[in-house]
């Protein structure tokens, strides 16, 4: 018989799409990361925030500044993001900025919950971007309403 820890930690691990390298995906130096989360009011909400964020992704590879981004979701919890990974602020900026991701971000910003952290490290490390961002995604946040 399975426990209920092992089904509810199972529904706390963040499905995280396969790294999708940007341009800079070849910088050694110091880069900023930015994690990002939407959490959906109705479930009706979430294929419409999927779909746009993987058509974001489709556009990456010409991302000026971007070293690299994993999209994640929490399906149960109505909740997905990005961690994206960019040479400097002003590149993460010039995203932020885009017509597309203002028009996403207005479509949905009533719609839910958003929520982002951001650091900077004086290189990319994989393997410790995705362990604090998973910690961060983790985190236990009150529903909003």
């Amino acid at each position: 018989m399975e426990e209920p820890n092992i089904a509810a930690r199972l529904l706390a691990t963040p499905v995280i799409v396969p790294w999708m390298p940007g341009p800079g995906a070849s910088t050694t130096g110091p880069v900023v990361v930015s994690v990002t989360e939407i959490r959906a009011a109705h479930r009706r909400d979430v294929p419409g925030v999927a779909a746009r964020g993987c058509r974001m992704r489709m556009g990456w590879y010409g991302m000026s500044g971007a070293v690299g981004l994993w999209l994640w979701s929490l399906p149960a919890a109505l909740r997905g993001g990005s961690i994206s990974v960019w040479e400097d602020e002003q590149s993460l900026q010039r995203f932020i900025d885009l017509p597309r991701h203002v028009d996403i971000m207005n479509s949905y910003r009533m719609r839910g919950t958003v929520r982002a952290d951001r650091w900077s490290a004086e290189r990319f490390e994989p393997g410790a971007v995705l362990e604090r961002a998973r910690d961060w995604i983790v985190e236990v946040v009150p529903c909003a309403g």
